[in-house]
């Protein structure tokens, strides 16, 4: 847990920008609205409507249960972005505690490959949304290209700028989700409710319900974005655990609310089985207003996702630059705002790519997406490996942030983590072709990390690098 009496040296004075150097300038609010921001998307909204028509009010219990799992990352990522605080994030965190091989595999299959497949498809369901919503006022893909562009825009002007829209959208996506919910629970909406009471039946699955903990942890995954930020971060000892715990914890009440507040309005097969469930929420709790608020609800959701990843992702590129696990061009600053330009341009440009390719079939990605989602929590597993391994090689090392009853959240963070992917597939006819995705994904990443580390790095794959040697970078 958080102790007062270590901070991180050498301190920081509040928004001062050094030539050369990221600049401390987010806050506790700064943070905390990231990691809002990055989890709740779109793509949460509908699964969590899914999960709730197929389970009833007892979808309650996986989501819990994946609430209890985000915990266990969140405690492992900030015992290490606190004991290593760079912007590299896992990459730095793993190149000392596994080595190199790992610390790239592990931050490029789990966030840049997932983030090029997530942004597409989320720039692509706003685009689809609001054409649904206002049809023939916008050209073809115009939204998709003009957030993206408008976003990168954003962001290359510095870390201030992208704090305080990051603010502002996840205020707002929060209010319109709390609307909702409690719209519908209290009975307020404009449009007749289906009835007046849940069903008396909560949880028609039994034990059978578990097995949704692997579509209710998508709704808690990305928190730790606020990690790859710490050297951007004003008192990061406190405010970067906080901000996720603090930050988990809203989206859990508001994701509940929410999701029970849709089995008051919409039937639970059309829930269970729509592709916009949120659509059909909206529009049976407001009625023609309702689409307006759904318009709302995804321009902000989407927005922040890509907000976030557009400042989280290349400052994770430009701390891997820094430890030579990348182009040095990505640890290039901007001279007028201190941000990594290169990267934000990178990541603008991997997400654009699909978009191009994909056209108005945002359901494309789908399957891309699930696979690459695995990845993502093989980078928690890793996280907590990487725990385990540091406690045990710097066992006297003072450490800002301890994770509480060690090793026990670490252990079922592993465990709960192996049991999400293993449940990945929505159905056993797309396990095979799903996982064959992923192997792909890992295979291409790590033939690409073993060449650069052998012929470039000219390092060994699995030695980790000391401590002081990292920490001792500029």
């Amino acid at each position: 847990m958080y102790d007062p009496d270590i901070t991180l040296s050498p301190p920081h004075v509040e928004g001062v920008v050094t030539k050369g150097k990221l600049s401390k300038t987010l806050g506790l609010g700064a943070l905390l609205s990231v990691s809002i921001g990055l989890v709740v998307s779109q793509g949460v909204m509908v699964l969590m409507l899914q999960g709730v028509g197929i389970a009833g009010v007892g979808f309650l219990i996986p989501l819990s249960l994946a609430f209890l799992l985000a915990l266990t990352y969140i405690f492992s990522f900030s015992e290490l972005s606190l004991m290593i605080p760079r912007a590299g994030s896992l990459s730095s965190y793993t190149e000392v505690a596994l080595g190199h091989f790992p610390a790239i595999v592990s931050t490029f299959s789990g966030y840049v490959v997932v983030a090029m497949f997530a942004l597409s498809a989320e720039l692509l369901l706003l685009d689809l949304i609001i054409n649904q919503v206002y049809p023939g006022v916008f050209p073809h893909m115009s939204i998709a290209f003009g957030v993206l562009v408008l976003f990168t825009l954003l962001n290359l002007l510095g870390i201030d700028i992208f704090a305080r829209l990051q603010t502002a959208l996840a205020t707002v996506m929060v209010i319109v989700l709390l609307a909702l919910g409690l719209a519908a629970v209290s009975g307020s909406g404009s449009e007749p409710a289906l009835s007046a009471s849940l069903p008396q039946e909560w949880n028609p699955m039994g034990t059978g319900v578990l097995v949704l903990v692997a579509m209710a942890i998508w709704g808690f995954v990305g928190a730790e974005f606020v990690c790859p930020l710490v050297e951007e971060s004003r008192r990061p000892e406190r405010n970067i655990p906080w901000a996720m715990i603090i930050g988990v914890t809203v989206i859990f009440l508001t994701i509940g609310l929410y999701a029970i507040g849709a089995l008051y309005y919409v039937p639970q097969d059309q829930l269970a089985s729509g592709a916009l469930p949120h659509f059909l929420y909206a529009t049976a709790l407001f009625g023609e207003t309702g689409k307006h608020v759904l318009v709302i609800a995804a321009l902000t959701a989407t927005c922040s996702t890509l907000n976030t990843s557009l400042a989280a992702i290349p400052r994770m590129l430009y701390g891997m630059a820094q430890n030579g696990q990348a182009f040095p061009q990505f640890k290039k600053l901007s001279r007028g705002f201190n941000t990594p330009w290169v990267s934000v341009l990178f990541v603008a440009a991997i997400t654009g790519g699909p978009i191009l390719l994909m056209g108005d079939n945002p359901g494309a990605v789908n399957q891309l997406l699930l696979a690459a989602a695995i990845a993502w929590l093989l980078a928690y597993i890793v996280c907590h490996l990487d725990v385990i391994a540091l406690r045990r090689r710097y066992p006297q090392l003072a450490r800002p942030f301890k994770t509480p009853f060690y090793p026990l959240p670490q252990l079922l963070g592993i465990l709960g983590m192996l049991v999400s992917i293993y449940y990945a597939s929505p159905t056993p006819e797309m396990a095979v072709s799903i996982f064959t995705s992923a192997g792909v994904v890992l295979g291409l990443v790590s033939l690409i990390a073993v060449l650069w580390i052998k012929l470039v790095m000219r390092k060994p794959l699995f030695t980790p690098v000391p401590l002081d040697e990292v920490l001792a970078r500029k």
